[in-house]
């Protein structure tokens, strides 16, 4: 499973932080977020579709 994150729609609510934190970070500078790792460990990929499900913006993208 791979995650993308869409710095253009992202408004940095850090949702996806909250929920998968080990799986994204934020900027320091506007707290928009980025994958930690393009490719997704195996034991966050639940935590990483709740998080993209749950992106206001839809800024997350995954595929399987």
């Amino acid at each position: 499973m791979k995650v993308f994150v869409d710095s253009t729609r992202c408004q940095g609510h850090t949702l996806c932080s909250m929920i998968a934190p080990d799986a994204f970070q934020l900027s320091e500078i506007d707290g928009t977020s980025s994958p930690v790792s393009e490719v997704v460990p195996p034991e966050l990929q639940d935590a990483v579709r709740e998080a993209a499900q749950s992106c206001p913006e839809q800024a997350i993208s995954i595929e399987e």
